[in-house]
């Protein structure tokens, strides 16, 4: 089958070089030739105009856009003039599901289809596979199904759910990797609360670890002074934790093994101090957009809430905040912040 791809960075270039190995046709659009000449190199082929990029295609079109979700709307707007009807426009980037909604129907008018795409897999994918949450109606889904299938890892990635073969409804695609979640906006909105689920479990992951990673606290001098609460009992934390070896066996049998600690047990085996690391940690939406869904649902969620809190203080966002806690105690109390 033969595919479009605008967006040709880690993961897109990745996910083209699984699909020509899987027999597939690729077409790439980017503005850089010598990103095109890379995938000339893999075997496809490429346009650095979007006139040029659609004509290479051949209709009913299915262009895949892997582009920030900020520009999914400008890069739509460029291929438009050039799109027919019966053409597919798939967004397999991280687009907030409303938006979903609103860009399939503008399109309809026009004959042109649209599928949401959440996609799963970071730069691993191209081995690995990529776990796909789709949204949009059934015909161009089942159109672009053998896309699905290639790019998904596959029946054999997991060990079968006891009791999932004996189902009776045996249309599901999800043991495969892939999965038609519903409507418009339905796989990008799966795939925003995985992406919140995401935020969770790294938190967790760097909060459990810190804690080890200070287990040695009662080693320190202890500071005596008004400013200072007091390590009670210094004894208690005499422990120099490997936390590379932590993370290995936590690998082996443990309840909380999973491939985001086969990363950080990677990632300490490295550097074990994470050096090259400065801690500032990004949001690219998802987990906000999680936290406004479970409000408009009235869901409680803490855990998410915190987990995405946490990445804005990351960034310096509470420092005023703490700079008016400390300008506070200075005020009642007198209290002198420590250097």
């Amino acid at each position: 089958m033969q595919l479009g791809m605008v967006g040709l960075g880690r993961m897109g270039m990745n996910m083209v070089q699984r699909l020509i190995k899987a027999g597939h046709q690729c077409v790439g659009f980017d503005s850089n030739q010598a990103t095109i000449d890379n995938l000339i190199k893999l075997g496809g082929s490429g346009a650095t105009t979007p006139e040029d990029f659609v004509q290479k295609l051949t209709t009913p079109r299915v262009i895949w856009l892997m582009v920030p979700a900020a520009v999914v709307d400008d890069v739509i707007a460029q291929l438009l003039p050039h799109l027919q009807p019966d053409d597919i426009l798939i967004d397999g980037g991280n687009s907030f599901y409303h938006d979903d909604m609103r860009r399939a129907a503008e399109l309809k008018p026009k004959g042109i289809h649209y599928l949401d795409v959440g996609t799963s897999g970071g730069v691993w994918g191209a081995d690995r596979g990529y776990c796909l949450m789709i949204g949009g109606s059934d015909a161009p889904f089942q159109r672009c199904e053998p896309i699905f299938q290639s790019l998904a890892p596959g029946i054999d990635e997991a060990p079968r759910t006891p009791g999932r073969a004996k189902l009776t409804d045996t249309t599901s695609t999800a043991e495969h990797g892939y999965l038609h979640c519903g409507p418009h906006g339905a796989g990008h909105f799966v795939k925003m609360v995985h992406n919140g689920i995401e935020y969770g479990i790294m938190a967790s992951y760097a909060e459990g670890l810190n804690i080890l990673h200070h287990a040695n606290a009662g080693k320190t001098k202890q500071i005596d002074d008004a400013e200072t609460t007091p390590l009670r009992d210094p004894e208690h934390y005499q422990y120099d934790i490997n936390l590379g070896d932590v993370t290995e066996v936590w690998r082996r049998g443990s309840v909380i093994s999973s491939w985001l600690l086969d990363l950080a047990a990677a990632s300490l085996l490295e550097s074990p101090d994470l050096s090259k690391f400065a801690g500032r940690v990004s949001d690219s939406g998802e987990g906000r957009w999680t936290i406004k869904a479970a409000i408009d649902e009235s869901i409680p969620s803490p855990v998410l809430s915190a987990a995405l809190f946490d990445r804005f203080s990351s960034r310096g966002e509470a420092d005023f905040g703490d700079k008016l806690l400390s300008a506070l105690r200075y005020e009642f109390g007198g209290h002198q912040e420590k250097k």
